[in-house]
């Protein structure tokens, strides 16, 4: 891991409100993993695991490292704001704090409180030898500062908590530890209340990372399955927290990205469901450095979920005034576009798009970028961050490969990358999908465009 790296690891890990914008992967400038999604008072907070590069004093150089939380909101599912860390190992007195093994949190809102729940090895004391706790820690806040209690939950061990709050305002504690686990909690949120039930009837396969939630009257458990070399995302149906459930299968397919793991939460927000999960977008060589992403989710009349195939593009409505990340696209041509990194040495930099043409086919190469806010008034240019070392031609158009032309670039031939301003040449205002084409040249690369 480049210095570079570790130097903005370091930063953020100081560091609390700090604005982000992405499209996928959300978080920006360090890795993220576990998403627990939940709207409070009509902002989403997404509480993830934190990958970080293995110090010096954690043997497993190729293996998970994770030693805080952070805490992210949004009120748009765009712009992302980091709170900062709210939970570490070093600060909560029944972990080990050498164990960087701060795996996938929760938080839920009960009786005027937030409870952060998180798995971690505990230090070998008394009656303990050691081995995975699941911990709370309290706040008024959604964002902190949160409080960790003294001990982890008694009578249980494992990984992955998910708190969950039915209607009723019954807590219920999902996690991982001999199987699938689900257990009432007292309403103090410390205690169990019920034996634990194992979730039965899931095919063979390795599962993990359950997420517990309700709609219509139904209960989901949700988890991570490895049905073949890596997870899936599968789920089963109830008609009580506590079961029993029903098999239903798939939701999502493995990464093709090769990311071992994957880890997801939902949530639905103005009539609209969402989900949120995991893959190695930023680290493509290394599985255990993930990023979070959001896309969008829906069901069938009877209630089961659709399958969810992962989409750069991700969620929400993009300011035509903010950076277009071009290469996070809804769609493409079928041949002769492909995305890379602009610095594999440092990869939160981000992507590049690149269109090309060997055969000097008169068909143009193209990108599609939807739901861009071009709002109420008129904007006057635009710019494009490009480079190319023949030179080309690249338009963006409104609506379609044929609608109405905003803007035009001649492209010079250049060694580095330049910005090209020119005027817009017809207006749009409110929410169109954007296409940029590469209608002359062999190769262009471009960065992003935005308008003023």
């Amino acid at each position: 891991m480049k210095l570079k790296t570790i130097a903005i690891f370091l930063i953020a890990a100081c560091a609390a409100t700090v604005s982000l914008s992405a499209q996928n992967p959300i978080i920006k400038g360090q890795f993220s993993a576990d998403p627990s999604a939940h709207v409070f008072n009509g902002r989403v907070y997404v509480y993830p695991s934190h990958d970080i590069p293995a110090p010096a004093d954690y043997a497993r150089k190729d293996w998970f490292c994770m030693a805080d939380y952070h805490v992210y909101s949004s009120d748009n599912l765009v712009d992302w704001v980091d709170h900062g860390v709210i939970v570490d190992q070093w600060s909560v007195p029944w972990v080990n704090a050498a164990g960087y093994s701060m795996w996938a949190p929760d938080c839920n809102y009960h009786n005027g409180k937030y409870y952060f729940y998180f798995p971690a090895p505990q230090k070998p004391r008394e009656g303990v030898r050691g081995g995975n706790g699941i911990g709370v820690a309290i706040s008024d806040t959604p964002y902190g500062p949160f409080i960790p209690e003294e001990q982890p939950i008694q009578g249980i061990g494992g990984i992955d908590p998910c708190i969950f709050i039915d209607d009723d305002g019954t807590p219920y504690l999902a996690w991982s530890g001999r199987g699938l686990q689900v257990a009432r909690l007292k309403d103090n949120m410390l205690e169990l209340d019920s034996e634990p039930v194992t979730i039965s009837g899931i095919p063979r396969g390795m599962t993990e990372g359950p997420f517990l939630f309700k709609r219509n009257g139904k209960y989901y458990y949700t988890f991570p399955w490895v049905e073949d070399a890596r997870e899936t995302l599968a789920y089963c149906m109830a008609d009580n927290p506590l079961g029993p459930y029903e098999f239903k299968g798939k939701f999502m397919e493995q990464s093709e990205t090769i990311c071992w793991t994957n880890h997801h939460s939902f949530i639905e927000l103005d009539g609209q469901w969402y989900l949120f999960y995991h893959h190695n977008d930023y680290s493509p060589y290394f599985d255990k450095n993930r990023s979070v992403c959001i896309d969008y989710l829906y069901f069938n009349p009877d209630g089961t979920i659709q399958m969810v195939t992962p989409t750069l593009r991700g969620v929400g409505t993009t300011k035509a005034t903010s950076l277009i990340q071009i290469d996070r696209y809804s769609n493409k041509s079928e041949q002769y576009v492909a995305v890379d990194f602009l610095n594999s040495e440092y990869t939160f930099d981000g992507w590049k798009a690149i269109l090309w043409n060997t055969t000097q086919e008169t068909e143009p190469r193209w990108i599609s970028y939807d739901r861009v806010d071009f709002g109420q008034n008129k904007l006057n240019t635009a710019t494009i961050r490009v480079h190319s070392l023949a030179g080309g031609k690249i338009e963006l158009r409104a609506d379609a490969l044929d609608g109405p032309v905003l803007a035009s670039f001649n492209v010079p031939g250049e060694a580095v990358w330049a910005e090209r301003t020119v005027q817009v040449s017809e207006s749009v205002r409110g929410v169109h999908n954007l296409y940029l084409l590469m209608t002359d040249g062999n190769h262009v690369e471009v960065d992003w465009v935005n308008f003023k």
